[in-house]
């Protein structure tokens, strides 16, 4: 186990998502598969590298071919085990292909983690009905598309199973993304009930919901509101894509035998703490010392 308390890096290149401390065992997923949506992007290739590390071959999926081919490529280079799918997660026929070809490939899955996500911030009485439906067919539809899938070959062939849902903190609005809200609301929604339902046929339902976490996806917010975000949280920093993968290991493997239904909150406590605004903070909420 890893001893070193020190914050992981933000901004994790490659290269350091190869070697980054972790405090799994390197063949604690030895000999099992997991599928990752959103694999390219900065949380998403934290979380495909730590399984792979851990000895899990991953499905990358996504929908841009060089990309996921590039990551399968530097995953090779390490060693690694994982494979490279195309498929639009928002479509449930390709959801359905999607899962064949990885249980045709290699006649097992053992873990889903959702984790691709679409949204744009702005104010939500101005939203148009295509950024909403465009949020909300992503965020929503295309987990809920991925979670039956996954489920229903597990029921078929009575293997257990575990999803892993990537969420956002939605205690206190996060202000300026009202689409995502109420998508990623409804995920953690979907976790509970299935969670429930889905106990009797050994599959566990969780979600880690991240709060400030440095990748490239900050680049869609203003220069103001990226800077405010590590002072979100009491720790008065922002997080590490790595912090999202190793939540989401914990909760998947054997060390969350007996969670499920729970959503996981990483943020530093910045849900029992201030404020987070997407869009810059309005005029009317400032003090004369802002």
């Amino acid at each position: 186990m890893n001893d070193d308390h020190t914050p992981a890096k933000l901004g994790l290149a490659d290269d350091e998502l190869a070697v980054q401390p972790t405090v799994f065992a390197a063949d604690a997923w030895k000999d099992r598969v997991v599928m990752v949506s959103g694999g390219t992007g900065g949380i998403g290739r934290a979380i495909a590298f730590l399984f792979a590390r851990l000895g899990a071959h991953v499905a990358v999926v996504g929908r841009n071919q060089d990309r996921l081919d590039a990551l399968a490529a530097r995953l090779a280079r390490e060693n690694l085990k994982a494979s490279a799918h195309v498929a639009d997660i928002r479509e449930a026929d390709a959801v359905n292909a999607l899962f064949d070809a990885v249980w045709a490939a290699h006649g097992r899955l053992d873990c889903l983690v959702n984790n691709a996500v679409g949204q744009l911030p702005q104010p939500a009485i101005d939203l148009a009905v295509k950024g909403w439906n465009a949020v909300i067919d992503t965020n929503l539809n295309g987990t809920w598309f991925m979670m039956p899938a996954a489920a229903q070959r597990w029921r078929d062939r009575k293997h257990p199973g575990s999803i892993v849902n990537i969420v956002v903190v939605t205690t206190h609005g996060l202000y300026g993304i009202a689409h995502s809200i109420a998508a990623r609301s409804g995920v953690i929604g979907l976790t509970r009930a299935v969670a429930v339902e889905w106990a009797p046929l050994n599959i566990r339902v969780n979600c880690v919901a991240p709060g400030a976490i440095e990748t490239e996806g900050w680049n869609v917010y203003t220069p103001e509101a990226r800077a405010a975000y590590p002072r979100s949280n009491p720790m008065m920093r922002a997080g590490s894509p790595w912090d999202i993968a190793e939540a989401s290991v914990y909760l998947a493997g054997n060390s969350g035998n007996f969670i499920t239904g729970e959503t996981l909150t990483v943020d530093g406590g910045g849900q029992l703490w201030g404020e987070t605004w997407t869009t810059g903070k309005p005029g009317y909420f400032r003090d004369e010392n802002e």
